[in-house]
């Protein structure tokens, strides 16, 4: 799977029932096309913005049921109309994609959290509506998911996102704990920066934790594909601890090993 922002979220696995295997791949490949956007680097901010309310245009027609020729929308408009998804959350998406263009720093927590809200919530609560569920629980639990995993690429991707010229750690906590944008840009480790990343992963993994009764409730293989998610999550957590807290100098990634970890937590239904 692509790097960024969708990294972490389960997209067409085994592991997933088959009848879902088509409507989760025509709602991620238009988050991944509208993410691409957003990110094209040698575009203009303009230019990414005009992109995005293209897509606007698209869901407009889709509301309407009219006919697309736009390819990602025509997979995804019989899966709007089979399930009747609700219209809302992909323009959520696009909203915080275009936030991206428009924002690169954040004052506190809250606002990254209300980010993560449109960022990779709605992607959860679509999920959620192909099984026709929305129970207020269940909701809960998968929008903490979602934006765990949201907070988990944010801090796998701080030096990656630095040379985009975004920075996601709240300016509040960088103040509290004494960090400065310049020691992002010059990849210091020192003794503020682990506690601040310390605090980062512990708060992630305990959002995460919350969310992760879900698994158990989710039918069948769905439940296992968030079983797995959940522990690639938190083991990725684990390997930025490992790291001493260094995001900067490599990028920790889910390999091998990891993934043998993961599957023996998620058999046993570990969930911390």
């Amino acid at each position: 799977m692509p790097v960024e922002h969708y990294e972490n979220f389960p997209v067409a696995s085994f592991l997933l029932p088959k009848a879902l295997r088509s409507p989760i791949e025509a709602i991620y490949r238009f988050a991944r096309a509208a993410d691409d956007i957003a990110d094209e680097g040698e575009t203009s901010p303009e230019e990414r913005l005009a992109g995005l309310a293209r897509f606007q245009t698209e869901l407009d027609l889709l509301q309407r049921g009219e006919t697309s020729d736009h390819p990602v929308f025509q997979q995804l408009a019989p899966v709007i109309a089979r399930y009747e998804l609700p219209i809302a959350l992909f323009r959520d998406l696009l909203d915080a994609f275009a936030q991206d263009i428009r924002k690169k720093r954040y004052a506190n927590y809250a606002e990254l959290l209300d980010y993560c809200r449109r960022s990779a919530n709605p992607v959860g609560r679509l999920v959620l509506d192909l099984l026709g569920e929305d129970n207020d629980v269940w909701l809960k639990e998968s929008d903490a998911i979602c934006s765990a995993l949201q907070l988990i690429n944010f801090w796998q991707d701080v030096a990656l996102d630095w040379q985009k010229g975004r920075v996601y750690l709240p300016r509040d906590e960088m103040e509290r704990f004494g960090v400065l944008e310049a020691d992002i840009a010059a990849g210091r480790q020192n003794a503020a920066w682990r506690d601040l990343m310390r605090f980062q992963v512990e708060r992630a993994r305990a959002l995460m934790v919350s969310g992760a009764p879900l698994a158990r409730r989710l039918p069948g293989r769905l439940g296992w594909e968030i079983r797995f998610t959940v522990q690639g999550g938190l083991r990725i957590l684990e390997k930025i601890a490992e790291a001493d807290y260094d995001v900067c100098s490599r990028r920790p990634v889910l390999k091998g090993r990891d993934w043998l970890i993961i599957a023996v937590r998620a058999i046993a239904g570990k969930s911390t």
